[in-house]
């Protein structure tokens, strides 16, 4: 089930990144062939990358396909790995957490100045909620991996055989 789950988050994320590129493109297009722009473009184009930013998070995290350097990891023995995964892993859980609670804060700050767009004046705040929604479930998605770490035995074999 949480595979299929996650699945759909990518799809969700890939379906958002064809909407912001598909607005920009055309934006693009109409200011410099009619001198005529979509009404906050700008604005939803932003808005909506933060959203696919953030969910982007919480797969990478998940997946632990983010951006890693495995020069002295892969030196290390499968116990020191394994250490290593684990803080790794509790740093980024808290981190994100952090950044979660903050996050939260300032929804519900945006929503009671009632910020909207510019031109049709879309409030902002349910935009800045998808968003943080995406960092909650990173916080889960995160404390979810700890766990299998936690509970799975030490890898032996060569580089790699963690997962990291």
């Amino acid at each position: 089930m949480l595979g299929r789950w996650i699945a759909g988050a990518e799809r969700a994320a890939a379906s958002l990144l064809a909407v912001v590129t598909v607005l920009t493109f055309a934006s693009v297009a109409l200011r410099y062939l009619f001198r005529w722009s979509i009404p906050d473009a700008y604005d939803l184009g932003r808005n909506l990358l933060g959203i696919l930013i953030f969910w982007g998070i919480a797969v990478g995290g998940w997946r632990g396909s983010h951006i890693t350097v495995d020069l002295v990891w892969g030196t290390m023995s499968a116990r020191w790995r394994r250490l290593v995964d684990l803080f790794a892993t509790s740093l980024a859980t808290l981190c994100m957490a952090v950044f979660t609670w903050m996050m939260g804060g300032k929804v519900l700050a945006t929503r009671a100045s009632a910020e909207t767009t510019y031109d049709l004046h879309i409030p902002v705040w349910p935009f800045q909620l998808v968003a943080w929604a995406g960092l909650v479930a990173a916080v889960l998605l995160l404390l979810i991996r700890l766990a299998r770490q936690f509970a799975s035995p030490p890898a032996s074999g060569g580089p790699g055989a963690a997962s990291h």
